[in-house]
């Protein structure tokens, strides 16, 4: 993570940003880059096509009068609409302009606006500036990147500094969340994933790690039943924040689907395309990532984060098209489809949560490609039981940028489930995908307000317009839940 710094004092060196606004209104940073460049800033600009739109930038190279390698426009859109996630976008758009410049330092002139408008475009910073590089060797240096510090010169750098702190904390569960999804499977198996969330105990959380003998005794045989053609053992991590006044306050629950390779089981999927399925951990991903961002702003929140991680193989172990599993609540699920393999994991991780009576519980699952082809790569599917707690993570997801949206769940979807022979039935037809596999969740749900989020369309993206995304692993949900947090348990 790169080195963030906030100052009263104006030093521009290497490249130096400033907003301007639509209608080409100058922020008061920017006037005075205009000034002390003797109104080269200004001819520049109207020798181009820059107009302050959201995106925009024009780079002045080397302009007489300051001491910088370059003067760097930023379109940050119409000011009276400013909020904090335009102030993201805009140190996002920044960072990504010179990102391969070969300037190690790029600084924001951020005087004449609030505190809050600095933090956030040091949060859009951050998020833009992650990238994935572990494996990569033959790297040139032209395509590294060279911006390692960034500078913020702000009216009140005390304040800017106090409100980046917590989403400095959000940035570190993001890049998090971000590492875990984009790992080789060969890596990042069930067993290495498991030390991964032991590792976040140096934090303050409370780490305990369920191995196969420990869930067969609770009978968590639909989780097991995932990872039986896998010489990797599953496991049920279970990470606790108790943050709140009173720390044995009913907590939120969240559940992520941790299956670290996908290959479909005896349900083999098709070769084309299958090497992305490393990242079907992006719920537990999520999950992960945010219990770091809780405990390292130290949320005064109870949050316990339960990851399922198991690997899906196709071997003589494995369970087969038509055998028949008992969840941990006694419900038999006929398994149809091995391919249909989350909502198995996370039937008996729900289970698991419940047993702690939370407030509320929430599930985050790359569940199905059905939602990918009703919300595409915009919006995550959310699913629920009960409307304060639909509405609030609607709420919470415009506030963060990670947005989602609302599908049903009904009687008529419910009995597309019903099995011959069996409780259920694990798949229930091309109809209504995404719904029917929310409905084998909601199955295993008492009256506790419970949200299933499938995040298969946003928890990684081959291409993205937000420049605070990278290609691949975006860290859906990390956000979303840290703002859920804030504004639902601490508030």
């Amino acid at each position: 993570m790169m080195k963030v710094t906030f100052t009263d004092s104006v030093k521009y060196q290497a490249i130096t940003a400033a907003p301007v606004f639509t209608d080409n209104r100058h922020s008061a940073g920017a006037d005075t880059l205009d000034e002390a460049s003797a109104g080269a800033i200004s001819r520049a600009q109207k020798g181009s096509r820059f107009s302050g739109k959201p995106g925009q930038t024009l780079e002045i190279k080397a302009p007489s009068g300051i001491e910088a390698q370059s003067a760097l426009l930023v379109g940050a859109g119409d000011r009276d609409k400013a909020d904090a996630l335009c102030w993201e976008m805009f140190g996002a758009h920044a960072l990504k302009a010179v990102q391969l410049s070969g300037a190690d330092t790029l600084v924001y002139d951020m005087r004449g606006l609030d505190a809050s408008a600095s933090a956030h475009a040091a949060f859009g910073a951050l998020l833009a500036a992650y990238r994935f590089d572990k494996y990569r060797t033959t790297l040139k240096d032209e395509k590294k990147p060279s911006i390692t510090s960034l500078q913020f010169i702000c009216d009140d750098s005390s304040t800017a500094k106090r409100a980046f702190a917590p989403l400095h904390e959000t940035a570190q569960g993001v890049e998090l969340a971000r590492n875990l999804v984009s790992e080789p499977a060969n890596v990042l198996h069930p067993e290495n994933f498991a030390k991964r969330a032991q590792s976040l105990e140096e934090f303050g959380l409370e780490v305990q790690i369920l191995d196969e003998k420990d869930m067969k005794k609770l009978g968590m045989n639909a989780l097991l039943s995932v990872g039986e053609g896998s010489n990797f053992g599953s496991k049920l991590a279970v990470m606790s924040w108790f943050g709140a006044k009173d720390s044995k306050a009913a907590p939120l629950v969240l559940v992520g689907k941790g299956v670290c390779f996908d290959t479909g089981g005896i349900s083999l999927k098709p070769g084309a395309g299958m090497w992305d399925m490393k990242g079907d951990m992006g719920g537990a991903a999520a999950v992960t990532g945010t219990m770091r961002a809780l405990a390292g702003r130290k949320a005064k929140a109870n949050v316990i984060g339960i990851i399922g991680l198991v690997e899906n193989m196709p071997d003589a172990a494995a369970t087969r098209p038509g055998d028949v599993v008992t969840s941990a609540n006694g419900q038999t699920i006929e398994v149809q489809n091995t391919d249909a393999e989350g909502r198995l994991v996370l039937v008996d991780a729900l289970w698991y949560g419940l047993r702690f009576k939370p407030r509320q519980i929430i599930d985050f699952a790359t569940l199905t490609g059905a939602i990918i082809i009703s919300l595409g790569h915009e919006n995550a599917g959310v699913f629920s039981n009960d409307d304060a707690l639909a509405g609030a993570l609607d709420t919470a997801g415009k506030a963060s940028g990670e947005t989602v949206w609302r599908l049903p769940l009904g009687a008529g979807y419910d009995k597309l489930i019903d099995s011959k022979i069996a409780d259920m039935k694990n798949i229930g037809g091309r109809a209504a995908g995404s719904i029917t596999a929310a409905q084998f969740l909601h199955r295993y749900i008492d009256d506790t307000p419970w949200a299933h989020i499938d995040i298969a369309g946003t928890a990684w993206k081959d291409k993205s317009d937000d420049p605070r995304e990278p290609t691949w692993a975006t860290g859906y949900g990390v956000r979303l839940m840290d703002r859920f947090v804030a504004q639902t348990c601490e508030s």
